[in-house]
Order: C-alpha cells, then structure tokens, then sequence
C-alpha cells in the first residue's frame, strides 16, 4: 500500500454517495462550498443499484402484468400475455446506468470532487482514503458520515444459501421463483410478495413477529381481504425456527400463534434487520456517540457530538428511508453553510408500492383515540369515484381522521390506485395544520383519484355526493356515476 505522505486540505467531504450524500454534496455546492464525495462503490449506493430503483422497476411490471385483464375489456388485445425475466432483468440495469449517469453528471456539472475508495476517520478533522494500494489523507473543516446501512438475515436463517434473499438479492435473482415465501411484515416485504405474486410465483407471506400489518385497522382490514382474495396464504406472529435447502428448494419451520408449522417453497425472502455501516469508521476512537444499536446519536442540525462531523440517513436514529437521507443531507449542509434549517420527520409518510399501493401520513383512528382525541372519521370508497371505475381500480378507499373538537386533520390513510402520488397531498394538508375546510376548499380535478380526498373529508359530516346516506338501503354493490 502507499501512504500519501502529505494530507489534503478540503473544506467539506461526505462519506457515501447515495441518495443523502450526493443530494448532500449538490445543495454544498449550490451554497457556494467546496466539497469531496467520497464513494467505495457506485454513485446512487444501495438505494440506486440494488434497493428502492430497482424494485420498483418490479413492482411497476408487476403492476402492468396486473393490468391485462382491464386492457382486453377495453378492447386491446396483444395476444396472449408471458412474462420474462431476462427482458425485465434488462431493463431494470438500463435503467439504473441512466440514472447513476445522471447523478454523476449532475456532480460534474456542480463541480463536486469524486474520490474513489474506501474511507475511515484517522482524527477529528482527518480522514484516510484506501483505493487498491493507494492510501490518501485527507484534512477537512467539516464531515458528513453518510455511509448508510446493511440488510443482515434476521435469527434462525442461514447464511450462505443461494435460495435465502434479501432485499438487495431478490431483485438480481434470475429465475422466477415457482413458490416464494415472504418473511417480514414491513413495505418491502409486501412489495416483493404483490409483485411477485402478480409475476406468476406462488406466495406465502410469514408476518414475522406481529399479528397483523402495522397500518390503519381499515387499511389492515382491506389488505387481508385483498391478500386473501389473491390465494396469497399468511402466517401470523410467525418466527423462523430452521431452513434447510432441499433439492425441490427450501423447507421452513416456523412457530405461529402457539404452534410450529412447516411450509415448502422454492424460495425464501427474508426483510432482515439492517445495521449502520458505520464499523470500519472508528467511531468510538473520537467520542463520536451511539445507541445500543450502532446508530448514530445526531442535534436536530445532524451534527455528532464530535462539532466537526455530522450525519444523515440510515446511519442516524429514525426511519430508514431514503427521503430522510435527502431531507437531513440537504438540512445538514445548509446548517454548515450558516443557515437554520429544520427536519421535521412527525408526518414522513408510510408508502407501499404494492397492487394496490398503500399510503398512511398522520395518526391512525387508534392512535388518535388512545390519546383520547373526540374523532370524527370517514372513509370514501374509491368503487364510487368516476376515474377509478374508468381504469378499473376500484378497489381500497381513503380514510380521514379529524378531531370533533376543533376540525383539524389529524390522519390521512388510503389503500387503492393513486395513493403514492396522493401522499404528498396528504403530507401537505398535515404539515400546514389544515382543517377539513382547507381540504374542500380548492377545486379538484374532474374526473380523478383527487376527487377521492374530497369527498372522504366531505364524508366526515355526511356531505360526500357520491356516498349513499347511512340508514339507506344500498341497491347496487358499487355506485358508478357519469358527472
């Protein structure tokens, strides 16, 4: 290895070039600061190549596969409808090299430095570069650890088992499974079992360690009833006890509510937990805190207890998402700048990609009743809304939660076509402490899923115009209206 014998001065470096990082090192840039982007691997990280790009590309095939039916009652027809995986595998590289293009022209453009390599601490404004033989040092007045973390198999799961996936390995995986078993209870473990399901596998979903998804009871209600309606089988309170590889594919033991099962599949997805990559920094070495858990401990301006050193994403406390990396990378380097930023993640939405989407901002009607909340509630089937009959996705709802008291909405949860572009609405209406009347207010587009919301809210003093009055007879199992 040769050690660079002089250190190199930089104002601001950023370890990790996935989404935070990058978004981190462009909002620098635009700010006027100097900054280095340190990466091991490929611009984008995890959440570019092998995470959040990746599925979706399988969740949104998934859902066009979903989608056939629908076209032939529209009077399309392509023939006779086949899946490959090979083509969607294609894709799916294409895709993401036009991306990582693009993000790497995007730090071109904004002139942020690219360093190669794999980055540890050395001091409190030092840092070493290993790239192959070369080793650097680099000075820097401040540092954004931006590494962020590592799917790890949950107990009772074996390593080293071509059959047993985790999230950044089932979306590489070149054969369809015949019968996939789904190992979790969070969004991507519902994600993988929908679109696969709507792929061609066989799916069993094992919900691991709950007695139910972790959603509004309404939308938890409407997933079963859908997962069920799909043959999809679900295990609940389940918890792996042993896997072993077989020649037809996998065997599971499992125990679930009080009794052990077995189930045989083909093969076996597992959500895992995830760990901050945060173990070759040498954290502790320079007082830089954490949780029990490897988490780093950050201010509400994303800086460590170490003043020079921040960090942001899956290597802090929180959520792991990749819109908190964004939202606390741009936030961190705006404190840097000198500016008073804020991240607020109260209302950070719960998004699931799946058939159909789901989204859930705010309280839920349970949550607000424990807090001893007067409610008022309603929710607006989407069977009665004019596009959703128009594409054919009649199925799910929005559900509102308002306080009585004072007409404040508290939550916004919907399963159905749509949900994930409304979320941002809904974020919206929470962050600026809306009331019912700010949500009726503006006119909607006609016809849309939009018009969803504001009957839902309408709904909640039973004013909705396409709701049949409570007490009333419904004489047909959907309403469909030409406005």
């Amino acid at each position: 290895m040769v050690v660079g014998d002089i250190s190199q001065e930089r104002d601001l470096v950023i370890l990790g070039g996935g989404p935070g990082g990058y978004s981190a090192a462009i909002r620098a840039a635009q700010l006027g600061l100097s900054v280095s982007l340190i990466e091991q691997g490929k611009l984008g990280g995890v959440c570019l190549n092998r995470g959040c790009i990746p599925s979706k590309v399988f969740t949104y095939a998934a859902k066009k596969q979903s989608e056939t039916g629908h076209m032939k009652e529209l009077g399309l027809f392509v023939g006779e409808t086949s899946f490959n995986l090979n083509k969607l595998l294609s894709y799916k590289s294409k895709v993401t090299e036009q991306l990582r293009s693009g993000v790497e022209t995007l730090c071109k453009a904004n002139k942020v430095e690219i360093i190669k390599g794999k980055a540890g601490l050395i001091g409190e404004d030092r840092i070493g570069v290993e790239n192959g033989h070369q080793f650097d040092i680099y000075t820097f007045k401040q540092a954004i650890i931006a590494t962020g973390s590592s799917s790890v198999l949950p107990e009772g799961c074996p390593k080293n088992n071509k059959r047993m996936l985790l999230s950044h390995e089932i979306f590489d995986l070149q054969e369809l499974p015949e019968h996939l078993i789904v190992y979790g209870h969070d969004y991507i473990s519902l994600e993988v079992a929908s679109s696969f399901h709507a792929l061609g596998a066989q799916v069993t979903i094992l919900l691991e360690g709950t007695d139910d998804f972790l959603f509004d009871s309404s939308i938890t209600k409407e997933l079963n009833r859908l997962l069920k309606k799909k043959k999809i089988k679900i295990y609940k309170e389940a918890k792996i006890l042993s896997v072993e590889e077989t020649e037809a594919g996998i065997d599971v033991r499992f125990r679930t509510q009080g009794k052990e099962e077995d189930v045989s599949g083909t093969h076996l997805f597992a959500a895992g937990n995830r760990k901050p990559n945060v173990e070759d920094l040498g954290l502790q070495r320079f007082g830089i805190e954490q949780n029990e858990d490897g988490f780093i401990k950050i201010d509400r301006n994303m800086r460590t207890t170490v003043p020079s050193i921040y960090a942001i994403g899956d290597v802090t406390e929180g959520p792991l998402l990749a819109v908190k990396a964004i939202k606390q990378g741009k936030a961190a380097v705006e404190s840097i700048a000198g500016g008073n930023p804020e991240v607020d993640l109260g209302f950070l939405p719960t998004i699931v990609h799946s058939i159909p989407s789901i989204a859930s901002v705010g309280l839920t009607e349970q949550q607000a009743q424990n807090l001893g909340i007067d409610l008022r509630v309603n929710q607006f089937a989407l069977g009665s809304n004019g596009y959703a009959m128009i594409t054919g996705n009649k199925d799910g709802f929005i559900k509102v939660v308002t306080d009585a008291s004072n007409d404040f909405i508290l939550g916004i949860h919907m399963i159905g076509e749509g949900a994930v572009e409304l979320s941002s609405t809904f974020v919206q209406l929470l962050e600026m402490a809306a009331k019912e009347e700010d949500a009726k207010f503006p006119a909607f587009a006609h016809p849309s899923m939009n018009e969803a919301l504001l009957e839902s809210v309408e709904g909640l003093i039973g004013q909705a115009i396409h709701t049949v009055p409570k007490g009333k007879r419904q004489k047909e199992s959907s309403l469909s209206f030409i406005r």
